[in-house]
């Protein structure tokens, strides 16, 4: 049965696209269940980082074909697509898209709303919609132009066209390129790094860098971090662990 599903370990939640079969193609059903199941985990304090993948060989083909006029349907421009797509957006912790095999259409949807992508090297990359006639989610668009440019957002768009992992990194569309014998112990290490970092300093900077890009009320957002600072031990932990050289043990966590 096609699902979303969620395993958490050591501060690590892995949420995972299974369709088995249909290269983890995403159902309606599977579209709404991103909003429930990352409030969720936005709000348990044991969750310091997000790994979004998909089953076996694939990330994610996209909305599934048989379902599509059901999920573009919608009261704003995308649907369930784009619902889906601001809730990873707006997540508070940080996230890391595993992009392995086929990540196509809706699929960079979902991982171009992540943080941070990792490509395996034999991940294959596309913005598909001029293959079947439909608009893309103008979420998507603008998201798509941000982190490569109007160029590349026109060449990818207008062409439909499948792109290695290597040329996707040269575009600026995945952060690291990964051997795909080596990708998951990668992906891993990547994300337990993350994990030991200070959510404090994390959770803020994200939030940051999110008001920055959509032109929101840096000042007050900035307050509002100060504030969770001045009340935090984390600093005073970084900087003993620093001068100790140890590992901190950072104990700030989102209420």
């Amino acid at each position: 049965m096609p699902e979303l599903s969620v395993e958490t370990a050591s501060g690590i939640a892995t949420l995972t696209i299974d369709n088995a079969g249909r290269r983890n193609s995403l159902t309606l059903e599977m579209w709404k269940q991103f909003g429930p199941l990352l409030d969720r985990l936005a709000n348990d304090s044991g969750v310091r980082v997000l790994v979004i993948r998909g089953r076996n060989d694939d990330f994610s083909s996209g909305a599934d074909i048989r379902d599509l006029q059901t999920i573009l349907d919608g009261e704003t421009d995308g649907g369930r697509v784009t619902e889906a797509e601001n809730a990873i957006a707006t997540f508070p912790k940080p996230t890391i898209a595993a992009i392995d095999g086929f990540c196509v259409g809706g699929g960079w949807e979902i991982a171009g709303a992540c943080d941070i992508r990792i490509a395996s090297s034999r991940a294959t990359i596309g913005v598909t919609p001029a293959r079947i006639g439909i608009i893309y989610p103008l979420s998507g668009i603008r998201r798509l132009v941000s982190i490569a440019g109007p160029a590349v957002a026109k060449l990818l768009l207008l062409s439909g066209e499948l792109i290695d992992a290597k040329r996707a990194l040269g575009f600026g569309m995945v952060s690291h390129v990964v051997d795909s014998g080596a990708f998951w112990k990668g992906v891993h290490a990547y994300a337990e790094d993350l994990a030991s970092r200070s959510q404090l300093s994390t959770n803020a900077m994200k939030d940051l860098v999110n008001a920055i890009d959509d032109r929101g009320d840096v000042d007050a957002r900035l307050a509002f971090w100060q504030g969770e600072v001045a009340s935090s031990n984390d600093p005073a932990i970084g900087a003993a662990a620093f001068l100790a050289r140890t590992e901190p043990r950072f104990t700030w966590s989102r209420s």
